[in-house]
């Protein structure tokens, strides 16, 4: 279904393997972990950009939403006036849910390539070399609960990519619940939208736990860089509204 990924996947396939031979004689056996990371790492600075845009966007749809609440509360009983309204709120600021959405949709792609990579058993018909390699003795391609048991050194190194995970999580959820207040209390918003956006961040500990090793380094540090991302974008927004 997704056959038309095939070709780019090869290519970051390549990168990696190389990289991977190019960091053993500094890294020995972590040398493919750290690939891994460094190249999950190069391609989330590569598409920084569209992630400013999509954050400025998101950012432009929050500002909205007291406009949003007014109007949908004017014009609780009257849908198509509301709609019509709602239209041209929009349009009026710039298509701000198009500056939101768009930058989201065109990254998919290059994180569909980079998860579907530490995740697939083979590449263009050809066995994953990735997943063959070790982390500390545990195979790239094992996945939790499948070698000695959770004291092992394998159920222990799991246990740190949950635990790491689970802090991102947290900070990740901490900080949508400082900025959630005033959304959620907008009329019209779901009433389980606070609830959700609270569980989301801890996803990932779920996903983990059924995908080979690899596959959760890459997790961890595309989910770490998008933390940290965010906090440098907000920290940016701040800065350049005190200079107003």
């Amino acid at each position: 279904m997704l056959g038309f990924l095939n070709a780019p996947m090869g290519v970051a396939y390549h990168v990696v393997v190389s990289l991977a031979q190019l960091l053993t004689p500094l890294a020995g056996g972590l040398a493919t972990a750290a690939a891994i990371v460094v190249f999950t790492m190069a391609v989330r600075l590569l598409l920084s950009p569209l992630s400013y845009h999509a954050f400025r966007g998101q950012a432009g749809m929050s500002a909205l939403q007291p406009k949003v609440a007014e109007l949908r509360k004017r014009f609780a009983s009257q849908p198509e006036r509301l709609q019509r309204e709602l239209t041209a709120l929009y349009q009026a600021e710039g298509g701000t849910m198009l500056a939101g959405c768009l930058p989201l949709l065109l990254q998919l792609p290059f994180f569909s390539i980079m998860y579907r990579l530490f995740l697939s058993k083979t590449v263009n018909g050809s066995g994953n070399w990735l997943l063959t390699r070790d982390l500390l003795t545990t195979p790239l391609g094992s996945h939790w609960l499948t070698g000695a048991g959770p004291a092992s050194t394998q159920g222990l190194l799991f246990l740190a990519l949950f635990a790491l995970l689970a802090g991102i999580g947290f900070l990740t959820a901490r900080v949508t619940r400082a900025a959630g207040p005033a959304v959620a209390a907008a009329p019209g918003q779901p009433a389980g939208l606070g609830v959700l956006s609270r569980i989301v961040p801890y996803t990932t500990v779920v996903i983990a736990a059924f995908v080979p090793l690899a596959a959760g380094i890459y997790l961890l540090t595309t989910t770490g860089w998008t933390a940290a991302e965010r906090a440098v974008f907000r920290w940016r927004a701040k800065q350049a509204g005190e200079a107003r």
